[in-house]
């Protein structure tokens, strides 16, 4: 082994609540983690401003303060906090290998995946800026729809995280009008039914949306009928998107078994991948419920599993 690699018990992929906590329990653990944080430091809480439903913050958090105390109990506990990217992996043989932005190569005994998920935009202007800023635009109904109670808002979507969220947003929302692009929504039978039967539900057939009115936060949308051409606006203050998630899981595809969108298969009640000393969490591995604090206890879960991999192999 050259000089130029570096040997570590634990290497952590990715910065958010589960990469950050799996670093937590390694460190008591006597693992010596190392962490690189990836590009998106902090993982989707970083563009989130008010944090209500995370246990332990009483009246509310920051998003970007809640993973600086997150990375601050982390470093307590000794945790090596890198700025890097992991770009390749090599899982093939019994020494886990990481390159970091192309150049450094790590032999790590075991590696905790916590790379996350990013949600997908429609991509029109000020989409990006106003879910930054809390100006109204948000990927998670479940995060910030308490703060639109009483409210009139719009999400867009036809599957069946679509459907969820807006009956979710329908019992506390004054209107919800959902935008469907086609003439048929692809959500399940028993979902389009709830929505249907939703009073202030009001679906938008053929509809997509070509701006969001309002210069510091959502005052309004416009929208087009992709059949007549006829345009219209819809008087909003919540703007929801909900079409979907992509886990950021590529470099792993070629290693680890996955679902057919690249969520990363753990074993039943456990982190453990199909490679051994590989383990997942947070929303890299979670398709269902993409919480902060599921994402926290599934990195809880994998510290715990890599703790005991190690110790059976005689390392720690």
């Amino acid at each position: 082994m050259s000089e130029a690699i570096e040997k570590v018990h634990c290497l952590i992929i990715g910065s958010g609540p589960a990469g950050y906590t799996a670093a937590v329990y390694a460190a008591r653990a006597n693992m010596n983690p190392v962490l690189y944080t990836g590009q998106e430091i902090g993982g989707q809480l970083m563009i989130t401003t008010d944090v209500e439903n995370y246990p332990g913050y009483p009246d509310g958090v920051m998003g970007p303060q809640m993973m600086d105390d997150f990375r601050k109990q982390a470093e307590r506990f000794g945790t090596d906090i890198r700025m890097g990217m992991v770009t390749k992996v090599d899982f093939s043989g019994d020494v886990h290998k990481a390159w970091i932005d192309g150049e450094t190569e790590i032999h790590a005994d075991s590696i905790i995946i916590s790379t996350g998920a990013s949600a997908k935009w429609l991509g029109i202007e000020k989409e990006a800026e106003f879910a930054r800023n809390g100006g109204g635009v948000s990927a998670c109904a479940v995060c910030d729809g308490f703060f639109y109670k009483g409210k009139k808002v719009a999400i867009v979507g036809a599957g069946d995280t679509a459907a969820e969220e807006a009956t979710y947003l329908s019992k506390m929302c004054s209107e919800v009008h959902m935008l469907v692009r086609r003439d048929e929504m692809r959500a399940s039978k028993i979902m389009q039914e709830r929505v249907l039967k939703a009073e202030n539900i009001i679906v938008h057939w053929n509809t997509e949306t070509k701006a969001i009115l309002g210069e510091t936060a959502v005052e309004g949308i416009e929208v087009i009928n992709n059949k007549t051409q006829e345009t219209s606006t819809l008087d909003v203050e919540g703007f929801f998107v909900a079409i979907g998630h992509s886990p950021n899981t590529k470099i792993f595809k070629d290693y680890l078994d996955m679902d057919e969108t690249g969520y990363i298969n753990t074993k039943p009640d456990s982190s453990k991948t199909n490679v051994a000393g590989v383990f997942a969490s947070g929303d890299a591995q979670d398709n269902e419920y993409r919480q902060a604090v599921t994402a926290a206890g599934t990195g809880c879960m994998a510290a715990l599993d890599a703790e005991r991999y190690l110790a059976a192999k005689g390392i720690l």
